[in-house]
């Protein structure tokens, strides 16, 4: 069966390697048993080629590293990025699954001297955003076992297919390092040298109902496609591709046979935005100069490529400033008139509202007819496909985290219903719910997987995971809820337009040039930048100053207090009215020719 030949020998990258250093070149070596390939890297030329271990000299600084992630162009010149750490997620079908959680940036120039000081500062703030990208949780990898395909993709491939090495035959919407593999890319006989890498979140656990014994997984991938940071990245692009793009698969496997379910997120997909600008929640803005059906159409034609049916599940507010996204999108799907998408629209927070939340039961009623027509994946113990997934559930809030997390667990919880009980894992009438070891699992990994997505694209846990967690709203929650979204708050007006800028570096949407004559990361401020906040700290100390220090009369007092209380709010005022000028944006992709 194409599934359980998902790893096989051929394709396998080297599970065992060792780095050598010597002042001119950096040879790998694999170590995996009857393997002799040494990589050889010239630190001068950053020619690549194939040596024997005889060839690696005896001098060399040696340590052992867990994969290669990559190489890259700085001011400084080129960089090695290696796996330093790793820790042992699980098995899928007897191939481990590895969490790479500490890397290495090893510069191929031995000296810096040749760089300015300016150079030289530049040069430290590219290496800190690599570093930034690289400390992100949710690296995994596996060097037998393709982690970016879906189980019913690796059972519909052709025999080439499993002969492809990883690196060739993964999906390149989930390959985060693959610009920093385009070298190793172009030369076949080094793809056992690459290791690709998927950003997202798996969580593995061996569960037991009624004795009998089965393995769950949950593995979400995001997608290096438009990927970036909450309010920064939205919508689409001109090919079609959605901000926060996710796929989620739920897995099973039980005495040999294996069932899968898969769900997307992903961005309402036309062209808007949604800059931060000091307010809270900034308005959102639908781009009224670019044709939104091209990059919809492009979005669409794509998802049914690679998925089937469409079954769009929008849960943004159908009131107040989410509302023309909502209307939008409706009407377009409309416009669009493909049978293979439908659309249905859920105000999540009008109708779970005041705690109301077994209203959630009104959307599962409302999709359970698509769900069951869209059925999924299953494989027998022989290697039989006894059912194919036919079309997938395509849920967006505004960010697509909270409200998403929320609908695709309750939506997997019913497919994992069907399936265990398809498997006689559950007997007639038995639920999932029911089942309280298990359903802790369950509730907790879907719950970890919302805070995993969260941190990656919002930059705090999620919220709502009190619901997700328990199944029910509390008052511990709603707290929680509150100071993360100050903490995102914080982030998003303040720290995400490095972070923004880290990953396009790292994805390769942006690419240092060595003699480029002014870095875009110099960036003259306005003098209002600086004056503004410093007028209105001074004049809101010195209305408390005031306060404190009564003078003669009160009348005097309250003149002094009126004076600079309004200076304070007035200063207040005019920095809120120019609100994007004092947000960090990023320097080095101009997002606004992107949407």
């Amino acid at each position: 069966m194409a599934a359980a030949a998902a790893g096989t020998a051929a394709a396998a990258a080297y599970a065992s390697l060792k780095l050598h250093i010597t002042p001119e070149k950096f040879y790998v070596e694999a170590c995996d048993d009857g393997a002799d390939d040494v990589l050889a890297i010239d630190r001068v030329s950053t020619e690549v080629t194939l040596t024997v271990k005889k060839d690696v000299p005896p001098s060399a600084v040696t340590r052992p590293i867990y994969g290669i992630l990559g190489t890259i162009r700085l001011v400084a010149g080129t960089y090695l990025i290696v796996i330093t750490k790793k820790k042992k997620v699980g098995e899928i079908f007897s191939h481990a699954i590895w969490k790479a959680t500490d890397f290495d940036i090893l510069s191929y120039k031995k000296t810096m001297l040749h760089l300015t000081d300016i150079q030289l500062q530049d040069n430290k703030v590219f290496l800190s955003m690599l570093s930034h990208v690289l400390s992100m949780d949710g690296f995994y990898f596996s060097t037998t076992y393709d982690l970016t395909h879906t189980l019913q993709r690796l059972a519909n491939t052709s025999p080439e297919f499993q002969e492809m090495s990883l690196l060739e035959r993964a999906d390149p919407r989930f390959v985060w390092n693959g610009h920093l593999l385009r070298e190793f890319a172009a030369q076949p006989e080094i793809h056992r040298f690459a290791t690709p890498v998927m950003h997202g979140f798996i969580t593995m656990h061996s569960c037991s109902i009624n004795g009998k014994c089965f393995d769950w997984l949950l593995v979400s991938r995001r997608s290096c496609f438009r990927a970036g940071v909450r309010y920064y990245v939205r919508g689409i692009d001109s090919e079609g591709h959605a901000a926060n793009f996710v796929e989620t698969e739920q897995i099973v496997h039980y005495k040999g046979s294996k069932a899968s379910f898969v769900q997307t997120r992903g961005s309402i997909p036309f062209f808007w935005s949604q800059r931060p600008n000091l307010k809270y929640k900034p308005k959102p803005q639908i781009s009224k100069s670019v044709n939104h059906m091209d990059g919809f159409q492009r979005h669409f034609d794509s998802q049914i490529i690679s998925y089937g049916k469409q079954m769009i599940v929008n849960l943004v507010n159908q009131k107040g400033s989410e509302k023309p996204l909502e209307q939008t999108f409706a009407k377009m799907v409309n416009s669009m008139a493909n049978g293979m998408v439908r659309y249905v629209a859920f105000d999540f927070h009008k109708e779970c509202s005041r705690m109301r939340w077994d209203r959630l039961q009104i959307l599962m009623d409302q999709l359970a007819e698509q769900q069951d027509e869209f059925s999924y994946f299953l494989v027998d113990s022989d290697g039989k496909i006894v059912t194919q997934q036919e079309g997938i559930f395509r849920s967006n809030c505004m960010d697509c985290l909270d409200r998403t997390n929320v609908i695709q667990s309750l939506l997997a919880r019913r497919s994992l219903q069907a399936q265990l009980q398809r498997l006689g894992v559950l007997h007639v009438g038995q639920r999932i719910e029911e089942q309280a070891d298990f359903e802790k699992i369950y509730k907790n990994a879907w719950a970890d997987n919302a805070n995993a997505c969260a941190k990656q694209y919002a930059g705090t846990g999620a919220l709502k995971t009190d619901y997700t967690r328990t199944g029910k709203r509390t008052q511990w929650g709603l707290i929680m809820d509150g100071w993360n979204s100050l903490i995102r708050y914080y982030k998003n007006n303040f720290s995400d337009g490095f972070r923004q800028d880290a990953i396009d570096l790292f994805l390769g949407n942006y690419s240092v040039d060595e003699v480029e004559p002014a870095s875009p990361l110099h960036v003259k401020k306005d003098w209002k930048f600086l004056a503004l906040p410093i007028i209105m700290v001074v004049a809101f100390s010195m209305c408390i100053i005031c306060l404190l220090m009564a003078g003669d009369t009160w009348t005097e007092t309250l003149a002094y207090v009126l004076f600079w209380g309004s200076a304070s709010f007035g200063t207040f005022a005019i920095i809120l009215y120019n609100g994007k000028d004092f947000v960090d944006a990023p320097k080095l992709v101009q997002k606004e020719k992107m949407d």
